[in-house]
């Protein structure tokens, strides 16, 4: 027995000593002590990147970690992720392999997660062109000031309550880019179809919940055990679930198309399954049912949490700050005066607002590893040798929040974004990811929370419910949710309450 306890400190570091000469001989990143099997695993701690800037603090800009048996470069670096992005683009343009893109990725073929090549090119082409272009955006741009104009009757319909914000902005999103894709709402007034609402929203409920990665992406083991098969059962009986639904929307489209009934089309607002159908009648072999599925679930997953967190995050912040409230409503009042309501083609006439803006995505971006990467080929980042099908993170919010970068980053300073800010500040922020794979959706994203919270800021008065700070402590999720829903109450500002009125009974 005494022998054996000798033994086992000797194979110990016989074993460390191994790994780290092997390391070195690889020429990889630093990396902190990882273990048999789980590697580094073992270190994390929620919220992730946090954990990971701590990570990075000790190690350098760019570490190596194994998530499992699935090796991984940590980069916190704004120098290196440019690295990455640029030189290395090609690279790195491809997605890992997780649960979540085989089960409600269509195995890896939308969007989102299929890997480099003609077919991403193609969906990122008819993404960009066909269904979030400028010319696309604007012809919707009345539906979206009609959904504002709605979420500010409800607003109006409770003033001085305490509101749920995080509650109004989601069923907001949903409802834009539901009318957006189909022409129906499932949430508040107006829904045609009871029965047909309370199926999306189940729907929904279940893929953010789903939507996670699980320990079987990382260790291999954890496939064999009862819980990843019932997790990956439950994923594939959503993803049924998601595809039924929508393909009803496309037959029902179809069916109105062929008898000339698209309410859509007459007013000249196509919807975007319509857009989609069309170049199906012109390419019926590749605009198959099954791609405009997946183009249509891409953009309701990828288009609404991440931008209802942001709108709840920068209004948490203006509620705890608010003298950039009055400065934001001084420069809408100057801008857009009291007789009408913010509209998309002011955003670019109210610079402070956009500044609030990019300084709640500084602070909380609404993806602060970034959607993973993965290296297709052995390359060279930072003078280190990374093996090809290292998964690549990268910490945009380290990044964002480096005071190497950004003075005093812990701070809300929408100033730091204005006329006298330095050169390229904006350059440093990458919340919609960058290179060929980042977020096509940014433009609308932006114009989205832009003419919701300029609208937001130009017809009320906020305030907390109680004496305290809206509390700020970020919660668990791929979005970065507040851990808290927003409770705020609000009242007409008096400058423009008799407008107000006037919303209110035109939307009735």
């Amino acid at each position: 027995m005494a022998s054996l306890f000798f033994y086992i400190p000797v194979v110990l570091a016989v074993y460390l000593f191994t790994k780290h000469l092997l390391h070195k001989l690889q020429n990889l990143p630093p990396t902190p002590f990882s273990l048999p099997i789980f590697g580094h695993l073992y270190l994390f701690k929620r919220p992730l990147h946090r954990t990971l800037s701590k990570i990075s603090h000790r190690y350098g800009p760019i570490v190596f970690l194994r998530f499992g048996s699935r090796p991984v470069i940590l980069v916190s670096s704004l120098s290196v992720a440019e690295e990455c992005f640029s030189k290395n683009d090609i690279i790195f343009a491809n997605r890992p392999r997780l649960l979540i893109g085989k089960c409600l990725g269509y195995n890896f073929t939308t969007v989102a997660w299929s890997p480099y090549g003609d077919h991403w090119r193609n969906l990122r082409r008819i993404s960009s062109l066909e269904l979030l272009s400028a010319h696309r955006i604007q012809t919707l741009s009345s539906l979206h000031l009609e959904e504002v104009k709605s979420l500010i009757c409800g607003l109006l319909n409770r003033q001085d309550d305490i509101v749920d914000m995080r509650t109004a902005f989601s069923e907001f999103t949903l409802n834009l880019m539901m009318r957006m894709i189909s022409g129906k709402r499932y949430y508040g007034d107006n829904v045609s179809d009871l029965e047909e609402a309370k199926r999306f929203r189940h729907i929904q409920k279940e893929t953010f919940r789903l939507s996670a990665s699980t320990l079987g992406d990382y260790l291999q083991f954890m496939r064999w055990f009862g819980n990843f098969k019932r997790w990956e059962k439950s994923m594939m009986e959503l993803q049924r679930e998601r595809d039924g639904f929508m393909q009803s929307l496309i037959e029902e489209h179809k069916n109105q198309m062929k008898s000339g009934t698209c309410s859509t089309s007459k007013e000249g607002k196509k919807t975007l399954i319509e857009v989609l159908l069309k170049l199906q009648e012109t390419e019926p072999e590749y605009y198959k049912d099954e791609l405009v599925r997946g183009l249509m679930l891409s953009m309701l997953i990828g288009g609404t949490d991440t931008t209802s967190h942001t709108m709840e995050w920068s209004l948490s912040l203006l509620i705890n700050h608010p003298h950039v409230l009055k400065k934001a409503q001084a420069e809408i009042d100057k801008q857009v005066g009291h007789n009408r309501l913010v509209d998309e083609s002011d955003l670019t006439q109210l610079p402070y607002l956009q500044s609030i803006i990019n300084e709640s995505l500084r602070m909380y971006p609404v993806a602060p590893l970034l959607v993973p990467h993965e290296a297709s080929e052995k390359c060279v980042v930072g003078g280190f040798d990374i093996p090809a099908g290292t998964t690549l993170f990268v910490n945009a919010w380290a990044i964002q929040n480096d005071p190497n970068i950004w003075e005093d980053p812990e701070s809300f300073k929408p100033e730091r974004f204005g006329s006298g800010a330095k050169n390229g500040l904006k350059l440093n922020l990458m919340p919609f990811g960058s290179g060929r794979r980042g977020c096509p959706g940014e433009n609308l994203a932006r114009r989205i929370m832009g003419l919701v919270l300029g609208s937001l800021i130009q017809c009320f008065d906020w305030e907390r419910p109680g004496a305290e700070m809206v509390d700020l402590t970020e919660g668990i999720g791929f979005s970065l949710p507040k851990a808290h829903p927003l409770l705020a109450k609000c009242r007409p500002r008096p400058n423009i309450s008799s407008f107000l009125s006037k919303i209110g009974n035109n939307v009735a």
